[in-house]
């Protein structure tokens, strides 16, 4: 229980600690985006859910390769439920301030683009088309640091699914808002050493 409440103090305290460059070489990101949470209030409304946690180590100063998994369902009373799945891998290119063309945002915050490729699918109840296949994605995005290791953020994704199944192709335009949270590679270790 001790080491338990150790590495959640360290872990907060590594959050707020001062880092030069988040997204330096050998540091790792970790976090998640919602991608859309939209539920209806009005008589005969629906609801869209979906959650995005993504990890990512950065190879070098402003790029990053990692994992993502995305998990959305969506429907409406008297209708079908649609699910989507996707599990990949990513990767990230933060812009420096000198290619971006325009001053950071209160000096706090990065550009980026992000693209990813993996295997995924739509599936739709009820006797509804289905989509299984290659899953892939890319878009702009901008992260805001609110602290020094946490970067509040909003991507903008153009997400398809080309593959089998009777619905075919599939594609769709996502937004998402998240966090992300950027660890050190050597902070990163001693959180996981201290939890052991």
């Amino acid at each position: 229980m001790k080491k338990i409440v150790f590495g959640a103090i360290a872990l907060v305290a590594g959050l707020f600690s001062t880092a030069n460059a988040q997204i330096q070489e050998g540091n790792w990101m970790v976090g998640g985006n919602l991608v859309g949470a939209n539920f209806g209030l009005n008589s005969g409304s629906g609801y869209d859910f979906s959650i995005q946690p993504k990890g990512a180590y950065f190879i070098k100063d402003n790029v990053a390769l990692g994992g993502y998994v995305n998990l959305g369902f969506s429907g409406a009373k008297d209708a079908p439920t649609t699910f989507v799945y996707n599990v990949g891998a990513l990767g990230r290119y933060y812009l420096s301030p000198g290619e971006q063309g325009v001053d950071n945002l209160l000096n706090h915050g990065r550009w980026f683009f992000e693209a990813n490729v993996g295997v995924g699918g739509t599936s739709i109840s009820k006797g509804g088309s289905s989509s299984n296949g290659l899953n892939f994605g890319f878009g702009p995005g901008y992260s805001y640091f609110i602290t020094p290791n946490i970067g509040l953020e909003g991507l903008v994704k153009y997400d398809a699914n080309a593959g089998f199944g009777n619905g075919g192709y599939t594609n769709r335009i996502t937004f998402g808002l998240g966090f992300q949270i950027y660890l050190p590679s050597g902070q990163a270790k001693r959180i996981a050493n201290d939890v052991q």
